[in-house]
């Protein structure tokens, strides 16, 4: 072999090294996208990672199989004031929801295995499209080592809930990954706090004062009475699971918008309206337990005691029968009754 020839063999080979070299700095290895992707969740402040549709391309359609997974919050900031679809308090949730997720998992080896993360629809149509979301909210989990979006799951709405733990028991079946304890953070700040202790401690001597007046409204039993039926409706009803959870009374029909859903099924959730109703039918019973027990006895007609007690007793029976019917309708689970074997 020639010196030319030498000399030609040795450029073809720092070629072919250069292009290697080349290929081998511009190909991204997950090592370095799984680093950007907890580096942007740090960055983040609840731990849910903004994505542009640059971004969503570089994470998500890989030259190996991904190893982590995405959960991904469909947005649309044009929408945040329809108060019916709740996008606001949903994406709060979801928050949550990360943020418990980057705790417990911090420091351990499935530190890095899911990534949360909400698309904008101004800037994102294209995935919108390509996922083909058509109704807000929207949740979605794509697995790791796939990139083919056909591939990824809808977050069930009949399934799951719209609250954080709704998310989390998500979550926890599609990855098979824990969330962790969700921290909600309290209603008050230590601010409030202290301006409603202050608040109290200013007002306590008038409360007392106005307390022990000889006509005072609280020595009147109707009142306390009336309170004490209230707070029963309000513990039945399930208002705090309400106030906490912040459900809607109703809400609009997917399938007819012109028609509102009064009860949903599904044990997931509960809407205001049915709580209502059944705390009412609780109510009723409550009430005529206590007419029963106090009222009746006092009834000196032997005929209309009786027929006071038979209409009593079949009002609670019809409505504890419309609460389990409910139950049922909503769980899917029955309740039958058995006769003891003693008396077939």
């Amino acid at each position: 072999m020639g010196r030319e020839e030498r000399l030609g063999v040795m450029a073809v080979l720092v070629l072919v090294l250069v292009a290697v070299a080349i290929a081998g700095a511009g190909a991204e290895s997950n090592e370095d996208r799984v680093a950007d992707l907890m580096h942007m969740q740090a960055q983040a402040k609840d731990g849910v990672i903004r994505l542009d549709e640059h971004n969503f391309r570089r994470f998500m359609s890989t030259s190996e199989p991904r190893p982590y997974a995405l959960i991904l919050f469909f947005d649309a900031s044009q929408l945040h004031s329809n108060t019916e679809l709740r996008l606001v308090e949903f994406r709060k949730e979801f928050g949550l929801v990360a943020t418990a997720y980057g705790k417990y998992h911090k420091g351990q080896e499935s530190e890095g295995k899911v990534f949360f993360c909400d698309l904008e629809f101004k800037q994102m149509q294209g995935v919108f499209q390509l996922f083909k979301v058509q109704a807000l909210p929207h949740v979605r989990f794509v697995a790791a080592g796939s990139g083919d979006q056909d591939a990824s799951e809808e977050m069930n709405q009949g399934e799951f809930p719209r609250t954080a733990e709704g998310v989390a028991s998500f979550v926890t079946a599609k990855t098979k990954q824990q969330c962790g304890p969700i921290e909600r953070p309290p209603p008050l700040s230590k601010g409030q706090v202290w301006a409603l202790a202050t608040l109290v401690l200013l007002a306590t001597p008038f409360a007392v004062r106005i307390a022990a007046a000889p006509d005072s409204p609280l020595r009147e039993p109707r009142i306390w009475c009336f309170g004490a039926l209230m707070i029963y409706f309000f513990s039945v009803s399930g208002g705090m699971h309400n106030i906490i959870r912040k459900m809607p009374l109703f809400m609009q029909d997917r399938n007819n918008p012109a028609k509102l859903v009064f009860f949903y099924q599904g044990s997931g959730m509960q809407l205001g309206a049915e709580g209502f109703v059944v705390g009412f039918l609780y109510t009723i019973v409550g009430l005529l337990l206590g007419f029963v027990t106090h009222f009746a006895p006092q009834i000196r007609s032997k005929i209309v005691q009786r027929l006071v007690m038979i209409v009593a007793i079949t009002i609670s029976f019809v409505a504890v029968r419309k609460v389990i019917a409910l139950d049922n309708w909503k769980t899917g689970y029955w309740i039958h009754a058995f006769w003891p074997s003693r008396w077939t």
